[in-house]
């Protein structure tokens, strides 16, 4: 059998870095998906991750892996599938290098993406925000850190990859206040922050005093954030909300919400979409699906169903002196 570990040290290496120069967000997210897979397999089977053969990862066990993401780690459709995307990444790029194994590699590569419903926008209200934003307790490190974390996502509509990547350098508090972020394809972009957030910000840097390299949003050792960690976070101050205990408050949620506000604000759909970094304004349609208060001011522009249509005429002059008295 053909030893695992070179072919996947290769394919980040050669394949992914060198050939394709896929982002960083890339590369992290399919080192850990890789990470999760090789664990789940150590687990079963007991073979070190550096002791595994590429027919350990049979589509039986690919499957059973995606299987525990779902229902023991209770990931959502679209993140299991974004794992099987990198995995599906990985044995096409073997199927070049181990044609020995291609009717494994094939059956791998068979397994489908799953099938799901796009539920609605999830959000939060104004004063569902300020009541998130008023859990971190102001007294510790900690708690500043992760109140200026929230409110700068509710204000710019980071993707939480975005904020953890942050630096320093990137965040800009004189005239002009910005943000600085890298998203999707590698996309530099500028967001404008609101003169609470400039306030909020620039007493946490004051307090940070980090060189311009330094992570914005340090963890206790001083690296940067993980995602796990500020969805951590982020779940665990929704959990002391009474409003949003029930709900299920993500980072994206977060985004969300900014998009939602600025749409109620009046800002134009193209606005939004560079705002949250969009490819296109398809992906912002979304948001107006979500707003009931624009559907309900369609509503009140129709005419009622048991009215007859027609032209306005005016009424006759005496019947409306009488209509007067």
């Amino acid at each position: 059998m053909t030893a695992l570990a070179p072919i996947l040290e290769s394919f980040f290496t050669e394949g992914l870095i060198t050939q394709r120069r896929v982002s960083a967000h890339t590369i992290t997210s399919y080192r850990d998906t890789f990470r999760l897979l090789l664990r789940f397999v150590q687990q079963r089977t007991g073979t070190a991750p550096s002791q595994l053969d590429l027919g350990d990862l049979d589509a039986k066990t690919i499957g059973a892996f995606l299987d525990h993401l779902e229902h023991e780690r209770h990931n959502s459709v679209r993140t299991r599938n974004a794992r099987l995307v990198a995995v599906h990444s990985l044995f096409r790029y073997a199927a070049l290098r181990e044609p020995a194994h291609a009717a494994l590699i094939q059956r791998v590569l068979g397994i489908p993406q799953k099938q799901f419903e796009r539920a609605d926008v999830t959000f939060l209200a104004r004063d569902e925000i300020e009541e998130l934003l008023s859990q971190p307790d102001p007294a510790t490190w900690i708690g500043r850190r992760d109140h200026a974390a929230m409110a700068l996502m509710v204000t710019t509509g980071l993707r939480v990859s975005e904020l953890t990547g942050l630096r320093c350098q990137d965040i800009h508090l004189g005239k002009g206040a910005h943000v600085r972020c890298y998203g999707k394809g590698r996309k530099e972009r500028s967001t404008p922050l609101t003169a609470q957030t400039v306030a909020t910000m620039r007493s946490w840097i004051h307090e940070l005093e980090g060189s311009a390299a330094d992570p914005l949003f340090p963890s206790r050792r001083g690296t940067k954030l993980s995602t796990d960690a500020v969805e951590k976070l982020i779940r665990k101050y929704a959990g002391a909300c009474p409003s949003l205990v029930s709900r299920a408050v993500t980072p994206h949620t977060l985004r969300h919400s900014c998009a939602m506000q600025l749409l109620a604000a009046g800002v134009d759909t193209t606005v939004i979409a560079l705002w949250l970094g969009h490819e296109s304004t398809q992906s912002t349609q979304m948001y107006i699906h979500a707003d009931m208060t624009i559907k309900q001011r369609a509503l009140d522009r129709t005419a009622p169903s048991d009215v007859v249509p027609g032209r306005y005429r005016a009424p006759d002059s005496l019947i409306a002196f009488l209509d007067g008295l």
